[in-house]
């Protein structure tokens, strides 16, 4: 079954992609962590899609692919103020964060600590990094896929094109999750909204795809 993953790194606007999503139509899960989420959302954004899009690319060929990019001067202090908040749990060697985020974010933060979470340096060459990737790989494996900022003027044209919809009930795109706030999600209740675990509980990480 082919899919749409958002492949934008945390603080790129993956939460107000997820709505306009959900307001055009399509099953969506934002962060997923059980065998099921994969299977019945249509678009999938976040953990672990920003680590793991090279491998779902090859789980679910015919998918579709946007990355989401936003002003580094922006999103430097918005994901240095994020990571500070989930350091303990995630920088610990048991317990915190299930291994499915660890793995995550370990892997596209390569060297993150308590200090160079703080380093915009660190965090800039992480950004640049993630994003040549991806794009290198979209386009070596020549992927649909269509790179979009969430804060521009034309982003929900941008998008409607990319999915082929032309759903008129939403004619702006949602902002939301500003001012270093992460929670929009949990707020949102929605037919097409997918649950991102089994009842608060994962499956192990090796076997969500």
């Amino acid at each position: 079954m082919s899919k749409v993953f958002v492949v934008g790194l945390p603080r790129t606007g993956t939460t107000s992609l997820c709505i306009a999503c959900l307001e055009l139509g399509f099953k969506t899960a934002h962060t997923a962590y059980t065998r099921k989420t994969f299977q019945d959302a249509e678009v999938i954004a976040d953990t672990p899609v920003f680590n793991d899009y090279q491998r779902l690319a090859d789980v679910y060929p015919n998918s579709r692919f946007i990355y989401l990019e936003r002003d580094i001067t922006n999103w430097l202090p918005s994901i240095s103020q994020l990571l500070e908040r989930m350091a303990a749990n995630l920088l610990r060697c048991d317990g915190g964060f299930n291994d499915t985020i660890k793995r995550c974010f370990l892997a596209t933060f390569s060297g993150l600590t308590q200090n160079t979470l703080r380093d915009h340096d660190f965090l800039r060459d992480c950004y640049i990094k993630h994003q040549q990737q991806a794009i290198t790989f979209f386009k070596a494996k020549q992927l649909p896929y269509l790179l979009l900022n969430v804060a521009e003027d034309d982003a929900l044209d941008k998008l409607k094109r990319f999915l082929n919809t032309e759903a008129a009930d939403l004619d702006t795109m949602p902002f939301t999750n500003k001012a270093g706030k992460v929670t929009a999600w949990n707020d949102i209740s929605h037919p097409l909204k997918i649950s991102s675990t089994r009842n608060g509980k994962v499956d192990k990480d090796a076997t969500l795809y």
